[in-house]
Parts: structure tokens; C-alpha cells; sequence
């Protein structure tokens, strides 16, 4: 995909649905969304009305500022799987085998496509031995991409390697179940040592993968998608239509590749007052998403939550007191809005993590019953004052979390600045959004041995005494990590981590996104000087910037659920209203819940 051209890669209607959802992730500065019906680009923010920008220049910057974070992300790697997929369902492989008529392909094609399909398919497949192959054959092929001998990829391989291993190659994982009965005998796992055979015995287990969901799951996930369709009312029309094509046997369907696409052009400015600011822009519609939420704030009453048993335990569990929901990713208080998501009336969904006074409460008792075995070595810092940085500082971990989908634009450019603390602290940041996400999910597949391989890493990365001395946090916050987090255990001080490190990292996301701004605007108006001059006219009104917020806002949500910091939750019949009005040519999954809103 890398190496492919920018303008023969959006002609592939699948391509352009995935590439939206990245573009639109909210840790970019321009976040443009392409209509390939309309050959429309859609820029946000809006450049100046008195430009006349080029498509081709816009294609030039797309190609070297956004594709390649887009091939290391996992949106990139469910749009493999997702072609591998609809490859098998066009084949006549697939229709001699399982018996399938042209319209059966149709149909699993349309449910299938895009990032929504791949997260329908996902949700459907959830808690089944399906869900384990599928993780697998995702976490294989991101390994088999990666250099190992190339020191800047070492540590992910090595980490992917120890995934593999606590959650698909141990005795008795599906996976292992199903090579061994299709290939005998497997090596065992000190054989994974050797790198030679590693690559070898990895591939071939992730074709036997790949073709146990292709040949066993895409037929049980096409009777469930003739069942959703035909007991949700507005799927009334896409039922006939399916009905039509089974008298139809003949039928041929395009390949969902535009032979012939439209003349590409970008939707002209009306432009707005003020000079050309992504910072700007994004804080306006924080403020927005804020002020609508502000008035639905919640008290939950305390729930116990039971954790999962862990292997070999006769039922003792310990309790652990949050507020309702608390299992998922989505913080209510603004100075931890990570993953923050909000239904399509501008409320918000009721949150998945501690609240504000409750992560205050539980501090304040971690406090009290800190036992200090961190050692002497840990620093003492003052932490920086942000008054000017205040409104980035708020939707700057909403940035941070988008950053983990997007193939990590913000750490690449942390490096390129040489900035290696900060980098560190960004990784930190990731990785106890990754432990909280399996220490707060108790359903999640592996989640025992996933929570303690995690703790286990952050402690040894960044709180050992070679390491922590990298780390400008305060005391009282590594000390309460290391104490729980070495037992595998959730722990408030996360929170209080994460904070302190989004205070370090704000002004550095400020000229992320100035130096994103100024590369833009050097290749849509290269002849204009940087930054572009004040420019009067239309401003964005509420309506216009509530709907960029709600496209945002779901293209987070889906690329979290994709990449695994988010739960997946369950198909409703709101995602078959999506599917009856989902058009891939009308911007597909990032369109589909707007239209409904509209």
C-alpha cells in the first residue's frame, strides 16, 4: 500500500472508507474526508475562499504526511483482512465450496466493507474461538511487517512476540487447537526463539487462521446478517433488494473499483475569520462537545466489580469499587477525555472509567496506604504551568488516544525533534492506556495474563532504576504505579500519571500541530506566505461544527474499537439502520451515523 500510487489507491471504494476514518482521527491537524461518488475532498479547517487549491497537491501531501502513518496503524491492518475477506467472498471458490449464490456474495460484501463492516464483523465474532484466530492473524501480520534486526522496531517485535505467546500459543488457545489438528504435531514455543523458523511457523499458522474464518465464519456471519436485515424495519428495502438478485443468478457485481472515477476536486471555501489554525479549530469544538455535555453530568452509584478468576483459583476474587459502567474507556471528566464519545443528541454516553471526585477519592486513600519500596532514586520535579496551553491541555488526551490509532504521528515527531523524554513519557502514556483497557475489561480473551505481561512491562520500561530517572513525574505518582502495577493490579494513580504527563507533553502537541499546519499550507499555497494573513467572511456555525465534531468523534470510536482500546460492544439495531443507509461513494462509515442525525 505504501508503495502504490495516492490516486489509483482512492479509486478502491474499500481503500477510501479506511483512509477516511484515519484521516479523521482527531490527533491530526487537517482532517479531510473524501466523497469518491463526488471525487470531493471535504477540507477541515476550511482553507481561505481566495485560494484556489490543487488536488494534486493535496494528493502529494496526503502521500508523504498521512499514508505512511497510516500503513503502521491498525486501521491499515484491518484493511488488509477486510480485502483478504471480500477476495475470498467474489471468488468462485468461495461459491463452489459453501454454496453461495451471486446475491449471498453480495450481501456478506456489503455487511463486510469498510471499517463499520470490519467492526460488525468483529462485534459478531466477540467471545467465540473466531475472535481469537482473528486477533491472531492481526497481531501476526503487524509482527510479519516489522524488521526485527532494525533497532527502532526491536522492542515492538519483542513485545508483539510476548503477546503472541501469553494469548495465542499457549496450550489449549484455539489457535494452537486448530493447527495442531490441521498440521499435526506443532514446535514447541522455544522454537519461536529461533528467528529463522520463526517467520516460517508463524505464516503458515496465520493461512490456517485466515482460512478457518473465511470457510467457518463468513458463512455463520452471513445467516446473521439475513436474520438482522430481515427483522429490523428500515433494512426492508436492502432485504428486497438481496431477494431480486437470488432470482438473478447471473448477476455480476462490481468490484468496488472505480474504472472511471469522477474529476477529483476540493470543495470550495466560503472561509472562515482568523488565520489558518488547526489548535484553534480543534479547541473551538472541544468547547462545543464540553458546554453540550456539561449539563448531563452523572453521579453513578458504586458498583462492586468482580474480576475474572484467575487460573487455577477456586472463586476468590477481589472487589474493586467504580462507578457504574466503569469497564470500558470512556472518561466523563474533561481532563481526561481520551476516549471520550457521545450520542448522536450532542449527550454523552454514560462513562466507562472513574469519575473525577471518584479517581479524586481513590487518590486520596492510595495516598494513605502507599508503602514506599520505590527507591530513593525517583525524582523530585516541579511540573510545568500552563495557563497559556489551558485549552489544548483539555482535549489533548482525546489527541493522545487518537494518536495510539494512527500510527503514532505525534511520537515520530517527537523523535525527529530529538526529544527523548518526552517520547518516553509518550509511551508511558500508551501503555497505561493499554493496561487500563485489559485491567478494566474482565471479558476480554486472556485478560489474567494480558494485565500482568502489561504492569510487568511499564514496571521494568519505566520504573526500574535504570529508567526512572527519564520520567519528570512526581514522586507520589511512580511510587503508587510501581505498587500496584507490578501485581497486575488497577490503580487511580493512572489517572494522576496520565495527567501529569499531558501537562509535559501540551506544549509539544502545539507545535505538532503548527509544524502540520505549516507542511499543509507549504503545499496547498506554496507561493503564500506562513501562517496565511487574517481573512474575514463565514465562520462555522454550531450546527456545522456539532456535525465535524460527531464525524470526528465516530471515527474515534470505530478505530478504537479496531484497535482494541475500546469495547466492541454488541450489534444493536441502530448499526442495521447504518448498514440500510451506509453507501461506500458517500463517505461510507464515517457519513452513515450523520445521515441518520440529519
Amino acid at each position: 500500500i505504501a508503495s502504490m500510487d495516492m490516486g489509483l489507491l482512492l479509486r478502491d471504494d474499500v481503500f477510501v472508507d479506511f483512509f477516511n476514518t484515519f484521516l479523521n482521527l482527531p490527533v491530526f491537524g487537517q482532517t479531510p474526508i473524501y466523497i469518491s461518488g463526488m471525487g470531493q475532498w471535504n477540507l477541515w479547517p476550511e482553507l481561505s475562499s481566495h485560494l484556489d487549491p490543487s488536488p494534486t497537491a493535496l494528493l502529494a501531501w496526503l502521500e508523504k504526511h498521512r499514508l505512511p502513518h497510516f500503513c503502521k496503524s491498525s486501521l491499515c491492518l484491518h484493511l488488509v483482512l477486510c480485502q483478504k475477506l471480500l477476495g475470498f467472498i467474489r471468488s468462485g471458490e468461495a461459491a463452489e465450496l459453501l454454496n453461495w449464490q451471486s446475491a449471498d456474495q453480495w450481501l456478506l460484501e456489503k455487511c463486510i466493507s469498510g471499517s463499520q463492516g470490519m467492526w460488525h464483523f468483529r462485534a459478531f465474532v466477540q467471545g467465540t474461538a473466531g475472535e481469537e484466530l482473528t486477533n491472531f492473524w492481526l497481531t501476526t501480520e503487524r509482527l510479519l511487517g516489522l524488521d526485527e534486526s532494525d533497532k527502532s522496531q526491536r522492542d515492538l517485535y519483542l513485545s508483539l512476540i510476548n503477546r503472541l505467546k501469553a494469548s495465542h500459543l499457549r496450550e489449549g488457545s484455539s489457535v494452537i487447537t486448530l493447527c495442531t489438528s490441521i498440521s499435526g504435531s506443532l514446535p514447541k514455543a522455544k522454537h519461536l526463539q529461533s528467528i529463522s523458523n520463526r517467520r516460517d511457523i508463524l505464516r503458515k499458522m496465520q493461512e490456517q487462521a485466515l482460512f478457518m474464518i473465511q470457510s467457518y465464519w463468513l458463512p455463520k456471519f452471513l445467516i446473521h446478517c439475513k436474520m438482522g436485515i430481515e427483522a429490523e424495519e428500515s433494512c426492508q428495502p436492502l432485504l428486497q433488494e438481496y431477494q431480486e438478485r437470488l432470482l438473478q443468478a447471473d448477476w455480476q457485481e462490481p468490484s468496488g473499483f472505480l474504472e472511471t472515477p469522477p474529476t477529483m476536486h476540493i470543495k470550495r471555501s466560503q472561509g472562515l475569520s482568523g488565520p489558518y489554525c488547526s489548535q484553534k479549530a480543534k479547541a473551538k469544538m472541544w468547547a462545543l462537545i464540553k458546554e453540550g455535555r456539561g449539563t448531563q453530568e452523572m453521579k453513578m452509584p458504586s458498583f462492586q466489580v468482580k474480576p475474572e478468576r484467575q487460573p487455577g483459583s477456586a472463586g476468590s476474587t477481589r472487589e474493586l469499587h467504580l462507578d457504574k459502567d466503569a469497564l470500558g474507556s470512556i472518561p466523563q471528566q474533561s481532563e481526561h477525555p481520551a476516549n471520550t464519545a457521545f450520542d448522536g443528541k450532542g449527550g454523552v454516553i454514560p462513562p466507562r472509567r472513574p469519575g473525577a471526585e471518584q479517581v479524586s477519592r481513590l487518590e486520596d486513600l492510595c495516598k494513605e496506604k502507599i508503602l514506599s519500596n520505590l527507591p530513593s532514586f525517583a525524582p523530585l520535579v516541579q511540573l510545568p504551568s500552563l495557563k497559556g496551553s489551558a485549552k489544548t491541555l483539555s482535549f489533548l488526551p482525546w489527541a493522545l488516544s487518537a494518536d495510539t490509532c494512527a500510527g503514532r504521528p505525534f511520537r515520530d515527531f517527537l523523535q525527529d525533534q530529538d526529544r527523548p523524554i518526552e517520547t518516553h513519557l509518550l509511551d508511558l502514556w500508551h501503555d497505561l492506556e493499554e493496561f487500563l483497557t485489559v485491567v478494566l475489561d474482565f471479558s476480554r480473551e486472556n485478560s489474567f495474563f494480558l494485565r500482568h505481561l502489561t504492569g510487568d512491562k511499564i514496571c521494568k520500561t519505566y520504573l526500574e532504576e535504570d529508567n526512572i530517572e527519564k520520567l519528570p513525574l512526581e514522586t507520589r505518582t511512580l511510587t503508587g504505579l510501581w505498587n500496584h502495577l507490578i501485581f497486575g493490579e488497577f490503580s487511580p494513580w493512572i489517572f494522576r500519571a496520565q495527567k501529569e504527563i499531558c501537562k509535559v507533553l501540551c506544549c509539544f502537541y502545539e507545535e505538532f500541530l503548527a509544524a502540520d499546519d505549516r507542511t499543509f499550507l507549504q503545499f496547498m499555497s506554496p507561493g503564500s506566505d506562513v501562517p496565511m494573513p487574517e481573512r474575514k467572511g463565514h465562520a462555522a456555525d454550531r450546527g456545522e461544527c456539532f456535525l465535524l465534531s460527531q464525524r470526528i468523534n465516530q471515527t474515534l470510536k470505530l478505530s478504537q474499537a479496531l484497535h482494541g482500546t475500546r469495547n466492541l460492544e454488541g450489534v444493536s439495531s441502530e448499526y442495521w439502520q447504518l448498514l440500510a443507509s451506509q453507501d461506500l461513494q458517500k463517505g461510507g462509515s464515517t457519513q452513515a451515523e450523520i445521515e441518520l442525525l440529519l
